[in-house]
């Protein structure tokens, strides 16, 4: 089944060269019908599947409070003051761990020519960062199997080894992790096609191993 069309690439094209309230207004029936109503669908839809990889995970498709993420940027603390993102995203959480977009979970993120999905932990607070590294450093047999998978891990890093912690560690690198997710790209053809949920699937389940091991860290069950 297909999700999503050009129309949605073209929509948020626009929006980025017109990205005032009075333009938004004029075109909120295109983002309704090409983009809103579209990723709604599509995060229904992906409740199943979801399961298959965690019973512990959930779509929501809810207009508000929901899976998917709000057009309106938050500007209040920006200089840039355009009103609206130029993407379409979605976070599917932990049951457990709210909306909190820096709680393990798994995400998906339309933007033209920089579309990506996967899942893991971005900006986590302190005491979860933590969390993390002590877990990597009491379980690295575990943490061992999660690199051997060949997962890619994003995000920031320091620049030398957090105080507490060997610098001598194996896995010291990945202890000067600030982020801990990996993504996989799509191009606009790869999100318009008609296998698409199963693309994403597929991306969710590969950085699986990944949030399992951050689910667990946060004494979250997986």
């Amino acid at each position: 089944m297909r999700y999503f069309s050009p129309s949605l690439f073209r929509f948020l094209t626009e929006l980025k060269a017109h990205n005032k309230k009075a333009w938004f207004e004029k075109s909120r029936e295109r983002y309704e019908r090409d983009v809103k109503g579209p990723m709604l669908r599509f995060i229904d839809d992906f409740a199943k599947p979801l399961r298959s990889i965690s019973p512990n995970f959930r779509a929501d498709s809810r207009p508000i409070g929901g899976s998917m993420f709000r057009i309106y940027r938050d500007i209040r603390f920006s200089r840039d003051k355009s009103p609206y993102k130029t993407n379409v995203g979605a976070h599917f959480p932990h049951l457990k761990g709210g909306r909190d977009a820096h709680a393990p979970g798994f995400y998906l993120h339309l933007d033209p020519g920089k579309s990506f999905g996967g899942g893991g932990l971005w900006h986590p607070d302190p005491e979860g960062l933590r969390m993390v590294r002590q877990r990597i450093v009491r379980h690295p047999a575990e943490w061992r199997r999660v690199r051997q998978r060949g997962i890619d891990i994003q995000g920031e890093a320091l620049k030398r080894v957090p105080a507490g912690y060997d610098p001598g560690h194996p896995f010291a690198e990945d202890l000067k992790l600030k982020d801990f997710y990996t993504m996989t790209r799509f191009s606009d053809r790869d999100v318009c096609s008609p296998d698409f949920m199963n693309r994403f699937l597929a991306a969710c389940r590969k950085a699986s191993p990944l949030v399992a091991f951050l689910t667990k860290s946060v004494s979250l069950p997986w």
